[in-house]
């Protein structure tokens, strides 16, 4: 039945209707900032007394992560231990172990028996860095290098332990750390996400990455991570189908935006400008996106410098090929996965097949950063979400054993802007099992992260459901002792 003129227009006449579209009005406003953007805003952070952002001088303007998803066995590449060759097949002492938390997998064993590293290990570069034989090419960069070799966690399992590394919670669906960075900073170039992810093809599959890990959690979904991948279509759904031109898109793109233009002025919804910004950003990237995976204009010597795995889409030697070619545009956070660090057994084998999938482009890419003039401005982060035991799971044999979960202390390298370079932060005691000085917890090192983009973890916030959240939750404090 048609509603009645006098109810119609009590009911446009209310004071709750007034409320409403008055203040979508501003909304309005603002829309063809979404659209046609010169330079997207810094996001602001919710609550009162907030600075804006950045809260002061950024030392780096961008980062590009490293995630060795799986737990890279420290003992064997980076944290040299004698006494562990001393005490070779000897039970862990109880004295050391000091009844700390085991996985499952240990607790089932009898003994625990003390395992030395087989890989020989020397001093590098004028800082006389620790790196075993295994990462012949990282060695050769150690001067730029902070190896951080004091960092712990809380988590004992992969996914809460990847999880948390990744967005400061260790349950699903907090914001990820790029995606707290996008919002934080916004993106200094129009036509690429600010936040862009790549899993290596020719990794292990043997733990799973959720696309969760670099998904905005309560964040608006502008600040999701995108994910590029190999092949002829690096990003779904962007291609146009077969005989669509992009006149026909650009037209399609205008009458969705009135309709979803509509909706907002209805539903007072903030998400959906989000999806009017996401679609012109899909807009805008069926021509960056193909300039910027076009690797046909890179010369020889740069495929050399990272190994002939760069030649092959897809593989982290050209993943992090791209990530330079990114970082040059100026995207904020490249975060690059590399999967099947988890060597509970059969460590020599896996893990020597791993560095050499890794070890040359990881080196490269700060090589390339530095003689580009983009180390200065750029943060390098390699790590995975905890280390590996000191005491060999399952049989110890002449050739052959694994290492266990170690969430107690492990070692990570960071690189470039902010970050002092050909320096050792922390230590662990001789057997390699507790932290001896300089303690780096997950919130530090997400707070100093932070910190060298220009940005205050306390102050970088979102309300959600009646609570601020951050990043680092309640906790984190700066790691100054790797700071310029």
């Amino acid at each position: 039945m048609q509603q009645p003129l006098n109810q119609i227009i009590a009911d446009t006449l209310n004071r709750r209707a007034f409320l409403r579209n008055a203040s979508l009005g501003l909304g309005s406003i603002a829309l063809s900032s979404l659209i046609e953007p010169k330079r997207e805003p810094a996001s602001p952070s919710s609550g009162p007394n907030t600075e804006p952002i950045p809260h002061r001088i950024p030392k780096a303007k961008r980062v590009v992560y490293l995630f060795q998803s799986g737990g890279p066995s420290q003992l064997e590449m980076f944290d040299y231990k004698p006494m562990l060759a001393k005490m070779h097949g000897q039970d862990l002492p109880d004295s050391v172990r000091k009844g700390q938390r085991l996985t499952s997998m240990s607790a089932q064993q009898s003994a625990l028996p003390l395992v030395k590293s087989p890989y020989a290990f020397a001093r590098h570069g004028q800082s006389g860095a620790w790196v075993s034989e295994l990462l012949p090419y990282t060695s050769r960069v150690t001067d730029e290098l902070c190896f951080i070799k004091s960092m712990y966690t809380e988590q004992i399992n992969h996914d809460p332990a990847l999880t948390f590394f990744q967005t400061g919670n260790q349950l699903a669906g907090r914001p990820s750390i790029g995606a707290w960075v996008s919002y934080g900073l916004g993106s200094a170039n129009q036509n690429l996400p600010a936040f862009i992810v790549l899993v290596s093809k020719n990794a292990p599959q043997d733990q799973p990455l959720y696309a969760r890990l670099w998904g905005n959690g309560f964040l608006p979904s502008r600040h999701q991570g995108v994910q590029f991948r190999s092949g002829n279509n690096p990003v779904l759904y962007l291609n146009n189908p077969d005989g669509y031109k992009g006149i026909d898109r650009r037209a399609m793109l205008d009458a969705l935006n009135e309709l979803n233009q509509a909706q907002a002025d209805r539903f007072g919804d903030p998400e959906i400008a989000n999806q009017i910004a996401q679609y012109e950003m899909a807009f805008r990237m069926q021509t960056s996106v193909p300039d910027v995976t076009d690797l046909s204009s890179e010369p020889d010597w740069v495929f050399d410098l990272y190994g002939a795995d760069a030649r092959e889409p897809g593989t982290f030697a050209a993943n992090c090929l791209m990530a330079r070619r990114l970082l040059e545009r100026d995207v904020k956070f490249v975060q690059l996965y590399h999967q099947g660090w988890d060597q509970h057994g059969n460590l020599p084998a896996g893990l020597t097949k791993q560095c050499r999938a890794t070890d040359q482009a990881s080196a490269a890419l700060v090589i390339d950063l530095k003689q580009r003039g983009l180390l200065d401005d750029t943060v390098v982060v390699w790590g995975g979400e905890f280390g590996r035991t000191n005491y060999s799971q399952g049989k110890l044999t002449k050739d052959n054993y694994g290492r266990d979960h170690h969430p107690r202390c492990f070692t990570m390298w960071m690189a470039g802007g902010g970050v002092k370079k050909g320096i050792t932060y922390g230590e662990t005691d001789e057997f390699g099992y507790n932290i001896a000085r300089d303690p780096v917890h997950v919130h530090d090192f997400q707070a100093t992260l932070l910190h060298l983009l220009g940005v205050d973890h306390k102050q970088l916030t979102y309300e959600f459901q009646g609570r601020r959240f951050r990043l680092t939750d309640v906790e984190g404090k700066l790691v100054k002792g790797i700071l310029v």
